[in-house]
């Protein structure tokens, strides 16, 4: 028993060593000028970003993360955000590994290891869309993600993006979200000759139907907008046409992007299946239990609901039209955020599409080496892959 247990402790300091090497450690950055502009995390306190600064020939490149954590729908579940890092700068850590599209070494992120690489912290709620002027005295709940997210572009470009020669707006779940819905806003904020594109890591989230019938997540994002006052902050090229909730889905508001943007995803996107496709309230009796847990647990059954998920995924996806601008990595793993690791980002066994990692066909794509624009064979046919195993006892974020 002993033995192995320090057998696994040697494995634990091993891979915090490995971790050390292929991250580095930044600071944070308070933006406490934008209290006065009431640009603020749910509790009031200020937003924050880390900037780790760019060196050599990429001084002048900027490279703005966003970071991912879900949402909240109501008074309820921003109350219960309104004392984590998720809602409040006072309980962020004060310094974050950087690793993947962050890292700052050249064998780790070939194409931007030395550029200016940002990541803003979300503490808002609701992907930086809300503005909400009225503060309940009772809640003392403040939705103000738009604002947060000027305030954060303009400490930016005053403390040097003003000059940046390419730029690029990402991030991760939410902030992949973030990514799309503010792709264009991002770039006008930027001098004309900047070269501007955005990546979407797992943001591209789909509306349709949980394993019940009911139209789940589209209930949920309504509830979310309506909650946030974010039909104001979501593009106009959508929400003229449709309802503004429904703008909150990639689907329906991509497709009129102007900046070029290149959406990572797996098909089997695993913050969906367990919170789009089924959903605790879908599943009283638990039955998806396991399988959203570890997709190697799937019944035929579930496996065969999934791969009519994964269909749906590429109707969204198809449905955006062909775009020389765009770029898809679409991969058919049981994954959420590969950006952000170096293992799924770029390492010797990192997923691959048509031999490509994901740092190397983003990279092309963005210095307009090579386009790239792939799908994926259905499960499991990918070995390349680093399918999610989680926790049985982790609660779902919806």
């Amino acid at each position: 028993m002993i033995g192995e247990l320090r057998k696994w402790l040697h494995i634990l300091v091993y891979m915090l060593i490995v971790l050390r090497t292929q991250s580095i450690y930044v600071n944070i950055t308070y933006i406490q000028s934008a209290v006065a502009k009431g640009a603020v995390c749910l509790d009031g306190s200020p937003p924050a970003y880390h900037l780790s600064r760019g060196f050599g020939a990429g001084i002048n490149n900027w490279l703005v993360h966003i970071e991912g954590g879900g949402w909240c729908n109501n008074v309820t579940t921003c109350l219960s955000r309104k004392n984590n890092r998720l809602g409040s700068s006072k309980q962020m850590v004060k310094q974050l590994a950087f690793s993947g599209i962050l890292n700052n070494k050249a064998q780790f992120n070939p194409d931007f290891y030395n550029w200016n690489r940002v990541k803003v912290r979300y503490c808002d709620g609701a992907s930086f869309t809300g503005d909400v002027e009225a503060v309940n005295p009772a809640t003392k709940l403040h939705y103000r993600g738009a604002r947060i997210f000027i305030a954060v572009m303009e400490d930016l470009l005053a403390k040097g993006m003003k000059n940046a020669e390419n730029a690029i707006l990402s991030g991760c779940s939410a902030g992949g979200l973030t990514a799309i819905l503010h792709c264009d806003s991002f770039k006008a904020l930027l001098p004309m000759g900047t070269k501007v594109k955005c990546f979407s890591d797992a943001g591209f989230f789909i509306n349709t139907k949980d394993v019940s019938g009911a139209q789940h997540i589209e209930a949920f994002f309504h509830d979310v907008v309506t909650t946030h006052g974010s039909a104001k902050n979501l593009p106009l090229s959508c929400t003229l046409k449709m309802k503004p909730s429904l703008c909150f889905f990639p689907q329906y508001v991509a497709k009129q992007i102007r900046t070029p943007l290149f959406i990572i995803n797996a098909a089997y996107d695993s913050w969906q299946i367990k919170n789009i496709l089924a959903p605790g309230v879908a599943d009283p009796h638990g039955l998806w239990h396991n399988c959203k847990t570890d997709i190697v647990k799937c019944s035929a059954t579930q496996l065969q609901t999934m791969q009519g998920f994964r269909l749906e995924f590429l109707k969204a996806l198809n449905g955006l039209g062909f775009s020389m601008s765009r770029g898809y990595f679409i991969n058919s793993c049981f994954a959420h955020c590969q950006t952000e690791m170096t293992e799924t980002w770029f390492s010797s066994d990192s997923p691959k599409l048509n031999n490509k990692t994901i740092a190397k066909a983003v990279g092309d794509w963005f210095y307009d080496r090579n386009a790239f624009q792939k799908g994926d064979c259905p499960y499991p046919c990918d070995k390349t892959c680093h399918n999610r195993i989680f926790d049985p006892q982790e609660h779902t974020l919806i």
